[in-house]
């Protein structure tokens, strides 16, 4: 055997470990949630004896007022449906305006984006729950407690990192097309959504399925916004709630842990080639 084929093998050998290795949480979830609390006990590691139990355990989990997995659910699909839009849009927007205003305050902002993501969440935590609670008491704006005030907090957050991959994207955006767009006579909006947008199109869908995992399954962000007993709550909050208080429901507890994770599971999956595709061709450009 030749030493390249070797170290092939190698390589083909230790993306197999690793594979099981990461799969592994997974895949006990899901097999154990197809027991009932006894056999999780009994064997947490075999196969299910009844697959039938799976449905029954979801069902239990959806029809719940324990859990509240439908409204929790139609809240999550709101906060990450509108963060993700704004996210994006509001990103791309700034990244443009950033790479096409070469000036010395242009490049400071940029600077201070890229700087934000290096701050660790937990400096900010507390000082962005004070700072909700000033505007409410100034203005009057509720955003703790709040859809306006969860996306919000979104938006802060999930900018830097966006903006960061819009500019290195927009950077191999030939000026000319945006000059020729002038001439024509579009305005700066029209160059914007007609012509600059289009063209952003794999780094755009990218940064919305990157920010969308994060959004769907992040739990401390909306545990300080939303806290534990308020009337919106996301579905990593429904199941945190939800083992405190059935500890030795393993059997409900890793369904519903299943079922929160599931969607963004489906969605990286399905989208796994843009991701690339848009990570690529931004490093290219």
């Amino acid at each position: 055997m030749s030493p390249r084929r070797l170290n092939l093998l190698i390589l083909e050998i230790l993306t197999i470990i690793l594979f099981v290795v990461f799969m592994m949480p997974f895949l006990m979830v899901v097999l154990n949630s197809a027991k009932d609390a006894k056999e999780i006990i009994a064997d947490p590691i075999g196969l299910p004896s009844n697959w039938g139990t799976l449905m029954s355990n979801v069902k239990t989990i959806v029809t719940s007022p324990n859990i509240n997995y439908v409204p929790s659910f139609i809240s999550s699909i709101i906060i990450t449906t509108l963060s993700l839009f704004l996210i994006a849009l509001t990103a791309a927007m700034g990244g443009w305006v950033l790479v096409r205003s070469k000036t010395k305050l242009s490049t400071f902002i940029f600077m201070m984006f890229v700087a934000a993501m290096v701050i660790p969440f937990q400096v900010v935590m507390f000082p962005l729950v004070a700072f909700f609670r000033m505007i409410r008491e100034v203005t009057g704006i509720p955003l703790l407690q709040t859809y306006q005030g969860m996306i919000l907090a979104y938006i802060g957050f999930g900018s830097s990192l966006s903006i960061f991959m819009f500019h290195g994207f927009i950077k191999g955006i030939p000026l000319e097309l945006e000059e020729a767009a002038t001439i024509d006579g579009c305005t700066r909006p029209q160059i914007f959504f007609q012509i600059v947008l289009p063209i952003l199109k794999p780094i755009f869908v990218t940064i919305v399925i990157l920010n969308g995992i994060w959004v769907w399954n992040d739990y401390l962000l909306p545990l300080l916004i939303l806290g534990t007993g308020g009337d919106i709550q996301t579905l990593p909050l429904a199941v945190a709630n939800f083992v405190g208080s059935y500890v030795k429901k393993w059997d409900l507890i890793l369904t519903s842990t299943m079922m929160a994770m599931l969607p963004a599971i489906i969605l990286f999956i399905f989208a796994q080639k843009q991701i690339v595709r848009g990570m690529v061709e931004g490093s290219i450009k």
